[in-house]
């Protein structure tokens, strides 16, 4: 993001950065960042989060944060409503929504944040230690209590940017689920109107079809997270296999480092955690970074593919729509890049296009249970090696003659001691096999 101007570390406390030459203020701010440097001393992670959650806040204040109102309450209540009925007959599932939520900016914040410490605290983890790694072994010993203070600094630093990248975030998304990954509490569907609206006027197109839209994507994130027991989890364990591989460069921190002036607030305003993370390029790091980019691609694959297939007939623009959705995807907005570059993750799915086609084939070729039969275990979702030749690959898993969509209901009869119903074989995805003469 860059550092915010007339503000210690590049981003915000109380009162703002000091004016040197007035003792009082530089009293009250050394006694702020004590305290700052205190409670990150005191807490049980690597990021300093109540100092993260302190400066979004202030920051989606002093931006602008638009009240919801009765109406648009209202409006989202049902259009997500209507969103739900128009995925029932596209997907295998029952509705995924507990609850239906109109969110403002810092509820968005609020909701989410508990997600982005699973997300954030690996990978800060290890910046922090590499900020204490700084010392010379033989100098520890000496330092005591200092060597805690780095530790501190780090934690106060990377929360405090952390901060305003998702202040930044809060300011762009236009739902709970908008980035593809489960953020919010499981069965609550949440559109953030003041955002959508933002969005909508950019594609000059109706409102209440663009509400339409995003709250059918909602809807069908919801659904798919409700009944994929196991997908949250995969999720939040490849993000977290691929930031154990991402490499901490020491050159960039001792450097960021060097030019604080603790008797300078302007020198800190230089001190900048960017672009210290880069991916390391081992093969199991490529693997993990494969891992995860495929299982966001299958994610956002689906929920486009039975969006645009509830909407077809039903929204004039839906191909209009679909297309704004997906280059937005994979460009990422100005808070997505940041985010990127300050914690080394991305968060935009690739091969989004292509994940799509696999889906629309193998629905083709197996049928809706079929297809969503596929999230029944990881084993049997596809590699993406499959993106390849999305065809040939349905085509094949059409040959294997079994019905993933009753997969789970005939493991169940034999984990209790019944015989499964004989359901004739498929050969070619077309009509039963016929009984040998």
């Amino acid at each position: 993001m860059g550092s915010v101007p007339d503000t210690p570390f590049g981003f915000g406390l109380p009162g703002g950065a000091p004016d040197p030459n007035d003792p009082r203020q530089m009293q009250q701010f050394l006694a702020g960042l004590q305290h700052m440097l205190a409670q990150s001393a005191a807490t049980d992670g690597p990021v300093n989060w109540d100092l993260a959650r302190q400066v979004a806040t202030g920051q989606l204040n002093n931006v602008g944060d638009p009240a919801v109102t009765p109406a648009d309450k209202a409006a989202v209540a049902e259009a997500l409503r209507l969103a739900d009925l128009w995925l029932e007959p596209v997907t295998s599932w029952p509705s995924g929504l507990s609850n239906s939520a109109a969110w403002n900016r810092n509820e968005w914040l609020y909701h989410t944040l508990d997600a982005w410490k699973k997300l954030c605290d690996p990978v800060a983890a290890r910046m922090v230690n590499a900020m204490g790694d700084l010392v010379p072994e033989e100098a520890r010993a000496q330092l005591g209590m200092m060597q805690g203070m780095l530790s501190a600094l780090g934690s106060a630093v990377f929360g405090g940017q952390l901060g305003q990248a998702l202040a930044s975030l809060a300011a762009e998304v236009l739902s709970a689920g908008d980035i593809g990954l489960p953020l919010g509490p499981a069965g609550t569907a949440a559109i953030v109107p003041a955002n959508l609206k933002a969005y909508g006027d950019g594609l000059e197109l109706d409102p209440g079809e663009v509400r339409l839209y995003v709250a059918l994507r909602e809807a069908a994130h919801q659904r798919l997270f409700m009944h994929v027991p196991w997908l949250r989890g995969h999720v939040f364990a490849a993000v977290e296999a691929y930031a154990g591989g991402i490499r901490v460069d020491r050159d960039a921190i001792e450097d960021a480092m060097s030019r604080v002036d603790p008797s300078d607030p302007a020198s800190m305003q230089q001190l900048q955690m960017a672009g210290i993370f880069t991916p390391d390029d081992s093969p199991a790091q490529q693997a993990a970074l494969r891992r995860l980019e495929t299982i966001l691609a299958l994610i956002e694959g689906w929920v486009s593919h039975v969006v645009d297939t509830a909407a077809e007939g039903r929204l004039p623009n839906v191909a209009r729509l679909s297309e704004a959705f997906r280059r937005r995807r994979a460009a990422g907005g100005p808070a997505e890049q940041t985010f990127a570059a300050l914690v080394g993750l991305e968060l935009r799915p690739r091969r989004l296009r292509e994940a799509t086609q696999l889906w629309k084939a193998l629905t083709e070729q197996r049928g809706v249970g079929g297809r969503d039969g596929l999230w029944g275990h990881p084993d049997l979702m596809p590699t993406d090696e499959a993106f390849t030749d999305p065809e040939a690959y349905a085509r094949a898993d059409g040959d294997v003659g079994i019905d993933l969509s009753t997969f789970d209901e005939d493991l169940d009869k034999l984990l209790k001691g019944e015989t499964p119903p004989h359901r004739p074989e498929t050969g070619d995805g077309g009509e039963p096999d016929k009984p040998a003469d």
